[in-house]
């Protein structure tokens, strides 16, 4: 994947078309206090995510982040690119988790413009994205699809 940097200038519905590529500029270390705090805010409490001992039996040899916080960190970091001109989050599927995200490990986002709808509003229309989250290593750790409404360019004043 060698999808170019998305520009700053743009994010209303135009400015996507299908088949656009492109990394998002930041990337985000996974510390302590997300893996722990946030996913036993949401009563996660399995063994995997708490217990260091209990994984040290495990294929994956030490405690693993909770899944839907890697998801939460990949998509945050894809919106300032994609959500600037938002009107709502429609739907979010698609949710795949390919290799295991561990604290410590630094997360980076990659998006592809699926489709555009221009739907039913004169203001607005839809935007399917699917996003990648790559760790350090550039490794696939995690893939969803996110559908947009966003608000179209302003016509000119006259």
């Amino acid at each position: 994947m060698s999808p170019s940097v998305r520009p700053a200038a743009g994010r209303f519905f135009e400015d996507f078309q299908p088949g656009d590529r492109y990394r998002h500029a930041r990337g985000t270390t996974i510390g302590e206090s997300e893996n722990q705090l946030l996913t036993k805010l949401v009563l996660n409490t399995a063994q995997a995510h708490f217990n260091e001992d209990a994984m040290k039996g495990t294929p994956f040899g030490r405690r693993i982040v909770f899944g839907l916080l890697t998801a939460s960190i990949i998509i945050g970091l894809t919106m300032e690119d994609t959500a600037e001109n938002a009107l709502a989050e429609l739907t979010l599927d698609r949710v795949r988790f390919k290799h295991p995200v561990f604290p410590g490990d630094t997360l980076y986002a990659y998006t592809e413009v699926l489709a555009r709808d221009d739907g039913e509003r004169s203001d607005a229309g839809i935007v399917r994205f699917k996003h990648w989250g790559l760790n350090q290593d550039n490794t696939v750790v995690c893939e969803a699809e996110r559908s947009v409404l966003i608000k179209r360019r302003p016509a000119a004043a006259h």
